[in-house]
């Protein structure tokens, strides 16, 4: 890699890790009251999914252990935002599914949210925001096949 493009690559991905810090201090203090960003997170991957996954899968699906996903469940197990059952077909496994209230949840922090994204993204501008996001979903796509 020349100096020009490790160089580039840098400052791309300084930005990116800037405004993921940036972004998760911002959502993270609109989200409703005893919300935290990874319950966030879980809610609306349920939410957008509409089926039910089990904790492996959804470990997988942010990246992190079983043990951290577990912590995560059990919190929203107890705010009453998810259910876990037992898989009919597999006793070891585990099935999650949002509940009722955590759809509420997932809402009302959307609801919280949504100003914050908006009120950037009309500043960038739709065209602009619209032309990045094939580069940031290659990038991602590349991140993950690097595991």
């Amino acid at each position: 890699m020349t100096d020009f493009s490790s160089s580039l690559s840098i400052a791309v991905f300084g930005e990116i890790l800037a405004i993921d810090q940036l972004a998760r201090n911002r959502i993270s203090k609109a989200l409703p009251r005893g919300m935290e960003l990874s319950h966030f997170s879980v809610l609306n991957s349920l939410a957008r999914s509409g089926a039910e996954r089990t904790p492996a899968q959804l470990a997988r699906t942010f990246h992190l252990t079983r043990g951290a996903m577990t912590n995560t469940l059990s919190k929203l197990e107890w705010a009453g935002w998810i259910h876990v059952r037992p898989d009919w077909d597999d006793a070891r496994r585990k099935l999650v599914s949002i509940s009722p209230a955590g759809l509420s949840a997932r809402n009302a922090a959307v609801a919280a949210i949504a100003p914050i994204i908006d009120e950037v993204s009309a500043k960038v501008g739709e065209d602009r925001m619209r032309a990045t996001l094939p580069v940031l979903r290659e990038l991602r796509q590349q991140l993950e096949g690097s595991d």
